[in-house]
């Protein structure tokens, strides 16, 4: 299927590995340009050349900062003032009792987390609307739905991502400009190795995943965690000309996880 997206400028956040490479990745062989984000230009650079290496025309920009703050959003800014395709994914997760997460680690989750896409789309949308086109996608989880008591602050951040997502795509009504937001489901990230790593006591990735899914996520369908390119298959059509009629939804790419229908 021809996506369309040969003529757009992508930005995705926090793309130097895990869901945000996978979709970079994706986006880039569908003939978007990609600018590639991460907090430091060694990620970045390595980052780039795994894609190039994968997709060999693509067309990959670079830019090393923290998107979670103001100043590199401003200078992010500077280097590209026009993209087609937002795709928020910067993010950070750790396991922590409830009764352990200090005011300073609940901020750093909303700052990192929640304002991140905040003040990327709203530097970005202004023109999308005027162009008359335009996609922003948040990475949120199936989290936002179904709290996890070992993470209840990350948990947090991600519903509030689906109430700001729907909100904009309110205010987009009658555009060609969509909102939505994507909820991954436990997926097989570099992150997530290391989170089993911490909570594994020495199994192997295997039965790790196994007693995860019988003890932690037992609701899963799929019984395993899902690939990173699985989830950025969906990110990938959710950011093309073809999803014009999706718009403010919260699209599961979890799983099963959720039993919930809506």
């Amino acid at each position: 299927m021809n996506l369309q997206l040969t003529d757009k400028t992508a930005l995705v956040s926090g793309s130097t590995k895990g869901i945000g490479f996978a979709i970079a990745t994706g986006l880039a062989r569908e003939g978007a340009r990609v600018i590639v984000n991460g907090r430091s230009e060694k990620a970045v650079a390595e980052a780039k050349e795994q894609i190039d290496q994968t997709v060999p025309d693509a067309r990959i920009e670079r830019f090393a900062g923290d998107l979670s703050t103001a100043a590199a959003t401003e200078t992010l800014l500077q280097r590209f003032p026009i993209v087609d395709i937002l795709v928020n994914n910067l993010g950070i997760f750790e396991p922590q009792s409830f009764g352990d997460i200090t005011d300073e680690q609940w901020r750093r989750f909303f700052e990192v987390n929640v304002l991140s896409g905040v003040r990327l789309s709203r530097a970005y949308l202004p023109g999308m609307k005027e162009r008359n086109w335009g996609r922003i996608v948040f990475i949120s989880s199936e989290s936002a739905i179904h709290t996890p008591t070992e993470m209840i602050h990350y948990g947090m951040t991600k519903t509030a991502q689906l109430a700001v997502s729907r909100g904009l795509a309110e205010s987009c009504a009658g555009t060609a400009v969509t909102v939505n937001a994507v909820l991954p489901g436990p997926t097989r990230s570099a992150g997530v190795e290391e989170f089993a790593r911490q909570l594994s006591g020495g199994q192997s990735f295997a039965d790790f995943e196994k007693e995860f899914f019988t003890t932690v996520r037992p609701s899963s369908l799929l019984k395993r965690f899902a690939m990173t390119e699985e989830v950025a298959n969906l990110v990938t059509y959710v950011c093309s000309p073809l999803s014009a009629a999706t718009n403010g939804a919260a699209l599961r790419v979890d799983g099963g996880v959720v039993q919930a229908c809506f």
